[in-house]
């Protein structure tokens, strides 16, 4: 079930999530509805709290970025990258910093350039709840670190200058008014009723 995703504005994609246990209700049905959801909005990622929930859990599905042309061993990398992380942790970031231009599914329309480590060792649960630790780089690492930021509460635009977010702050709220044009189910905090 495609579930509706709160837009920018909204008290939940600020908050810390917290922690699950794998008798958390319905979880097998909350992850399928989450891919569901991330799936039809065409985004490569998407957290808990992006829907309404402040639990430490979120999907990534990087296939998006494959270019079926493309012969890049990185975008190959990508292509069957579909993952499930349950209570992460980020144990440690590493290289030099490098930008790449993010967007978010609560934040339509803007993209922005944002600054991350190349590397990271991240240890998570995943939908059997078995503990993992793996270390990602490139994308693959990018994409978890967007999503790991909306388990802590920080949104990308919370990464940028604030010369920059002061500029961009008339678009932010219009997105929590629901002054945005977007093909998939959002939930507008101070949408008029």
């Amino acid at each position: 079930m495609v579930l509706p995703i709160v837009a920018y504005g909204d008290p939940v994609l600020k908050k810390e999530a917290e922690e699950i246990t794998k008798d958390y209700p319905k979880l097998d049905e909350l992850i399928a509805n989450m891919f569901e959801t991330m799936e039809h909005a065409q985004g490569v990622g998407l957290a808990a709290p992006q829907v309404g929930l402040s639990i430490r859990l979120f999907v990534v599905d990087t296939t998006p970025f494959v270019d079926e042309d493309d012969d890049d061993p990185e975008v190959e990398d990508l292509k069957d990258f579909r993952r499930v992380f349950i209570n992460p942790i980020i144990l440690e970031e590493s290289g030099d910093k490098w930008n790449f231009n993010e967007g978010c599914l609560s934040i339509p329309g803007i993209r922005e350039d944002v600054s991350r480590q190349p590397k990271i060792t991240i240890e998570y649960y995943d939908e059997n709840f078995e503990l993992k630790e793996e270390t990602y780089e490139g994308l693959r690492a990018r994409v978890i670190q967007h999503e790991y930021d909306h388990v802590d509460g920080i949104l990308f635009t919370d990464r940028l200058n604030p010369l920059r977010k002061q500029f961009l702050r008339k678009k932010l709220d219009n997105i929590s008014k629901g002054l945005v044009d977007v093909d998939y189910r959002m939930k507008f905090p101070k949408a008029k009723r």
